[in-house]
């Protein structure tokens, strides 16, 4: 999948209805994009973060996972099934605050509709029973030394970026945009075909 700019997702997410935040500075568009490549334990998606300054576009894209690890597929923490974010734009998803109490990132605070899949496989069934409330659906980083090659356990449906440079990038501008529209941040799940 090739990585997006910021007109293509800005076009991207008008297309589908959504919204995509164009005024004022470090105005936040934090997008996830899944991989066609529905196959677990890799860091095959991205996580965009679009914005302005100065009437300047910047954007930035990060390898990531939309999508539960292996682990957690075939040993699912909820008896009706693994938790996987449905695509959709959830407004005011994340607020700043602490992954598990242990360190800064982006977590739930508002309800998410997830795809319960219950067939301990890798892969993920987008027909699979779709359930919605508060599972701790929180954007965090893998491994805080190094950048990870595999999911494993570093999600249980969290949207989790692989390399803790990158993770510390985008935590500095989130901590920088929540200086002028506070600390609530709106994520917007997409599939690398609405590209």
């Amino acid at each position: 999948m090739k990585r997006p700019r910021y007109g293509k997702l800005q076009s991207a997410l008008i297309k589908k209805g959504y919204r995509f935040f164009d005024e004022g500075d470090y105005n936040l568009n934090l997008i996830g994009i899944r991989s066609a490549d529905h196959s677990a334990n890799s860091f095959n998606d991205y996580l965009a973060v679009a914005w302005r300054f100065d009437g300047i576009p910047h954007c930035l894209v990060f390898s990531a996972t939309t999508d539960p690890g292996t682990f957690w597929r075939e040993n699912p923490i909820n008896l009706n099934g693994t938790a996987i974010l449905v695509p959709g734009q959830y407004p005011g998803l994340w607020q700043l605050g602490l992954h598990q109490g242990k360190y800064r990132a982006l977590v739930q605070r508002r309800s998410v509709r997830v795809y319960r899949d219950n067939n301990r496989d890798a892969v993920i069934n987008q027909d699979a029973p779709i359930d919605d409330g508060l599972f701790g659906i929180n954007c965090h980083r893998a491994s805080a030394s190094h950048t990870s090659q595999l999911v494993d356990k570093w999600s249980a449906g969290c949207q989790v970026l692989a390399d803790p440079f990158d993770f510390s990038l985008l935590m500095a501008l989130c901590e920088r945009a929540a200086e002028n529209w506070g600390s609530t941040f709106t994520y917007t799940l997409i599939e690398e075909g609405d590209l």
